[in-house]
């Protein structure tokens, strides 16, 4: 029926043209609704920004909406298609007629799909929800920065992505100047003649070469050159776990005298205590007592409660030495003692007439000095301990002793009461005396330290307040180097590394001296008590970040590595 009153000359009232006539009216109604609510440029906004949405709401067209804007396409289509239209109009004005109502209709639509969006969008920014502030997943770090604004997020998610290239590996950079194009090889030839300040500003350059001037082969002719760096003079390097760079920075402080005092351990009764270090744990002497304490992870702290006390003297231990998993001790009551470190084995023996003032122990011989003027030879074998290998007469109180890395020989350091030289060198296998150093000692220039550093250099001090410093490739009348204690106070002990710094131990006022083994004067001084609890310096020991000084009421420390 719709098509035939469609082909039906004008003025006839058929169906099409009933049909006609109530769809122009749904649709000249829709578009005077779509113009009331248009504003100036909301409509083409609406129109740029689309959407399947209809109504200000955002809710979709109800079922009678859709149906009428189906019959007036329909019946649009059927008008065009007659040659004239209601009322005489021409094929052109109907169709004219049909495209305005399209137009009104979709305009109507998106006008009001582009309103919910702006309103969204408004909704969005004042809670701080926008679209553009969704998170952004900060590159290399497995975690997410989240942004209210857009230009907050951008922000972070920028300063996220500089520091996940600070923490990537930095590689060689493809453009620069022609210095990082050469091989490394060469690159570490060229840097190996820098000093430490132009290796650190070369550093400063890019993330390459910061890598690069870390690595340890050019820093390791500076730390040879440093104090306390970690290599001997022969350049052996002792602490390889370390990096070669760290050590020099801390090897500063010990050349400025740069450190942090602190108090370890305090006791209530004067002693005269004597110490070893060995890896993270402290042995410390104690009236007749051996204590072990293990150190907490900065160095410069200890446990309060101890790993491990070693007894078995009457008296008071005088000395003691760690060789072997054992601790070697020489006590007032004339004895020696042994001790496995990891076990409650002990053993003592009468060693001397009177007390035992020194002792050492290497490859498996022990020595010992005594105040009875003599040095003896003993094995560490089980089987045979206390068993006197050789008794030699000193004809002086012998106040240190030391065996020669070689295992051949041992020095003893007397007090020089006689008319000999209180550093004599004894043969270890025999006996016998094989040489004696030095020949102007004034009488009473007792030794009361004597080190090996070689098989062929060794190290003395006492109470003519001198350090001494002896080759014996040289010559054995004369020492080689020596440095004299500022105050004329007696030498109690020295500790050396091996290389260029060397500390030692006063008699008065706790007093700790660092020298630089390159020149004459002392470098640093530390005193650590004051004048009414005026102490010597019994013993010292120092790694490369920390030194240790007992005294008689307490164990001081100095921290090098955080000043």
């Amino acid at each position: 029926m719709g098509s035939q009153g469609g082909l039906g000359p004008p003025g006839n009232g058929g169906p099409g043209e009933g049909e006609s006539g109530e769809t122009r009216k749904l649709q000249e109604g829709r578009a005077a609704r779509g113009k009331r609510r248009k504003g100036k440029g909301k409509g083409k906004a609406g129109a740029g920004q689309g959407g399947r949405g209809s109504g200000a709401e955002g809710k979709t067209q109800p079922p009678q909406a859709k149906e009428a804007a189906g019959l007036g396409a329909e019946a649009g289509e059927r008008a065009g298609l007659r040659k004239v239209g209601e009322g005489g109009g021409s094929v052109e004005d109907g169709a004219r007629r049909i495209v305005r109502g399209d137009e009104g209709s979709a305009g109507a639509r998106k006008e009001a799909k582009g309103r919910y969006d702006g309103k969204k969008e408004e909704w969005r920014v004042r809670t701080g929800q926008r679209e553009d502030a969704r998170p952004a997943r900060a590159q290399g770090r497995g975690c997410q920065a989240w942004g209210r604004l857009a230009g907050t997020g951008a922000a972070m998610a920028a300063a996220a992505e500089e520091e996940a290239g600070a923490r990537e590996p930095a590689g060689r950079p493809a453009a620069g100047p022609a210095l990082l194009r050469l091989p490394e090889e060469l690159l570490l030839l060229i840097c190996s003649y820098l000093d430490m300040q132009a290796l650190g500003r070369l550093a400063q350059v890019c993330r390459w070469l910061r890598r690069f001037t870390n690595c340890d082969l050019l820093w390791r002719r500076i730390a040879r050159a440093s104090l306390n760096s970690g290599f001997t003079r022969l350049g052996t390097d002792l602490m390889a776990s370390v990096p070669v760079k760290e050590r020099v920075k801390v090897s500063q402080n010990w050349r400025l005298g740069r450190c942090r005092e602190g108090i370890l351990l305090k006791w209530k009764c004067s002693q005269m205590p004597w110490m070893q270090l060995e890896g993270d744990s402290l042995y410390i002497s104690q009236a007749n007592f051996i204590l072990a304490y293990q150190f907490r992870p900065d160095g410069a702290s200890l446990n309060r409660r101890p790993l491990g006390v070693f007894a078995g003297h009457d008296e008071d231990v005088c000395h003691f030495v760690l060789a072997n998993s054992h601790i070697i001790s020489a006590g007032g009551d004339g004895k020696i003692g042994i001790h496995k470190i990891h076990s409650t084995f002990t053993v003592k023996y009468s060693a001397h007439e009177q007390e035992v003032n020194c002792v050492d122990c290497k490859g498996g011989i022990i020595v010992s000095g005594s105040r009875d003027r003599t040095a003896k030879v003993w094995p560490l074998a089980s089987g045979r301990l206390g068993q006197c290998l050789h008794t030699i007469q000193t004809e002086d109180r012998v106040w240190s002793i030391a065996i020669s890395p070689l295992h051949s020989s041992f020095v003893t350091g007397t007090a020089c009461c006689g008319h000999f030289s209180p550093l004599r060198i004894w043969d270890l296998n025999s006996g016998q005396l094989m040489t004696h150093l030095g020949g102007d000692f004034p009488p009473g220039a007792g030794v009361l330290d004597v080190m090996y550093e070689s098989p062929s250099t060794l190290l003395s001090c006492g109470y003519d307040t001198y350090v001494r410093y002896w080759d014996l490739r040289a010559s054995v009348r004369k020492c080689v180097m020596e440095w004299e204690e500022p105050h004329d106070s007696t030498l109690y002990c020295l500790q050396t590394d091996g290389n260029h710094l060397l500390a030692t131990g006063s008699s008065y006022y706790g007093v700790v001296r660092l020298w630089d083994r390159r020149q004459r004067a002392c470098l640093h001084a530390f005193p650590l008590t004051s004048t009414p609890l005026s102490s010597p310096v019994y013993c010292l020991r120092f790694t490369t970040r920390h030194l240790y000084a007992a005294l008689s009421y307490n164990l001081h420390g100095l921290d090098f590595q955080t000043p």
